[in-house]
């Protein structure tokens, strides 16, 4: 019996995330070390995992990308996977679908929804059946261990705990 399974293609694919710096404006960041497969034919019924190397973090400022990666923030040396295991795919419409999954970031594991937006399938040029995805979500960092902050002078904060996500994925099919 034939199996099938979607890897991530990492040339066209990409997870940032955004947010609120000095509480007026959103700083954006992205990791650029992660894969993601897809289980099974029907994604309403597959498991849906993906593995981010935590050190691959990217604000295009290196002191803050260093200050990211410590224990204020990731611990990348103690934690170096930021890890997401889907529970259940919810179809809303034809094309949307809520994905419900297990984060676990420094440690610690929460149950996130992300609205996940299908954009279809197409092959390329070399024949690979190809599927494309928009996935959009919010956490609070808080709730994973991510509590460094700094009060502000005129009152606030350095850091929002809201964290926007946006992965805009690619997968290619392989059956086995």
């Amino acid at each position: 019996m034939k199996t099938t399974k979607w890897s991530i293609d990492p040339a066209h694919s990409e997870i940032t995330f955004k947010v609120k710096h000095l509480m007026i404006s959103n700083v954006k960041g992205e990791f650029k070390t992660f894969q993601a497969n897809i289980d099974g034919e029907d994604f309403t019924k597959s498991t849906i995992s993906a593995n981010i190397d935590a050190s691959s973090i990217s604000t295009n400022n290196n002191d803050r990308d260093t200050h990211l990666k410590s224990s204020d923030f990731f611990e990348v040396e103690k934690y170096p996977e930021i890890t997401f295991v889907s529970t259940s795919i919810k179809k809303v419409d034809d094309d949307e679908f809520k994905l419900v999954g297990d984060l676990t970031i420094k440690g610690t594991t929460k149950e996130i929804t992300l609205d996940n937006e299908f954009g279809g399938f197409m092959k390329d040029p070399y024949g690979n059946e190809k599927a494309g995805f928009s996935i959009n979500g919010k956490l609070n960092r808080k709730d994973f261990g991510l509590n460094w902050n700094a009060a502000l002078e005129a009152g606030g904060v350095m850091v929002g705990n809201e964290i926007k996500i946006n992965a805009e994925v690619q997968f290619i099919k392989q059956v086995s």
